[in-house]
């Protein structure tokens, strides 16, 4: 990836140096909101037993940087303000303004509006504060685990999780939710995720499209997203871990589908070809 010249995001919030939290919840109405909790926990993906614990606690670590870390921090920067760019773009030419999203580096833990963020569960967008939260020790994830490496693999999952800040903008979010608690089965729910999923990878695949034409990536730097792409398909991630696959628990798609999905955004650079929903 050539990104040197490009600038770095505004909209960046360092968490680092400081560790994990847990915020008490009040009793009273304490049923109404644990209720709550549950539902936009259960939807968004997001674990909140931080918010139910009814314990405080709070650690303060840290931590130098490592000269890897630095690098990874200066390309998360800069392809977020390339994201800004490209979106904001996207929203003008349509009349809308772009709302930018903050993307918060941590470790460990930390506090979100959707509850408890933690590494373990990768990066993750939390639509109620509109920001992107990511431990930047998931390139080692990705590299060991996952068997996925390169700028641009790395790249394309902050540009996905940005993604969800685009439907969240564009109502997406909102109305596919809806219809997830209208759905009559799991697995007409999941479905509903693997389609949300989609579209990220889509969209994510519309901003790669336009770093090609800013002549910034090389095919190296694309075969390496294609292979993130799929790694982090449902299939391939439950034949690692259970050596089975069940089609109807996926939440995010198969590879085939992530991949195709991803290639239809950076091919075309179009993001109304990102139409993954059929009824809603």
């Amino acid at each position: 990836m050539r990104l040197g010249d490009l600038r770095r995001s505004k909209n960046v919030e360092d968490r680092r140096a400081s560790g994990s939290g847990r915020m008490s919840v009040g009793r009273g109405k304490g049923g109404i909101l644990t209720f709550i909790i549950v539902l936009v926990g259960a939807y968004y993906g997001v674990d909140l037993s931080g918010l139910m614990s009814g314990q405080e606690s709070y650690q303060q670590t840290s931590k130098l940087e490592s000269s890897e870390e630095a690098h990874l921090e200066d390309l998360s920067s800069k392809v977020l303000a390339s994201t800004e760019d490209i979106w904001g773009e996207y929203f003008k030419q349509n009349g809308m303004a772009y709302k930018e999203p903050t993307l918060v580096l941590y470790r460990g833990a930390t506090q979100t509006a959707c509850g408890t963020g933690q590494s373990a569960m990768g990066p993750f967008y939390c639509p109620v504060d509109q920001k992107v939260y990511i431990d930047l020790s998931f390139y080692d994830d990705m590299r060991k685990r996952l068997k996925a490496s390169g700028e641009f693999a790395f790249s394309y999952v902050i540009a996905h999780e940005v993604g969800h800040h685009v439907q969240n903008l564009l109502g997406i979010t909102s109305k596919t939710q809806r219809e997830q608690m209208r759905a009559t089965s799991k697995a007409a729910a999941n479905q509903i995720s693997v389609n949300v999923e989609l579209q990220a990878d889509c969209f994510a695949g519309v901003w790669g499209h336009q770093l090609t034409q800013q002549n910034r990536l090389e095919q190296s730097d694309i075969e390496d997203a294609f292979n993130a792409a799929q790694a982090v398909g449902d299939d391939r991630l439950q034949q690692q871990s259970r050596g089975y696959v069940v089609p109807d628990s996926f939440t995010h798609g198969s590879s085939a589908q992530r991949l195709a999905w991803f290639k239809k955004g950076l091919t075309t650079g179009n993001p109304s070809v990102c139409n993954t929903f059929k009824k809603i």
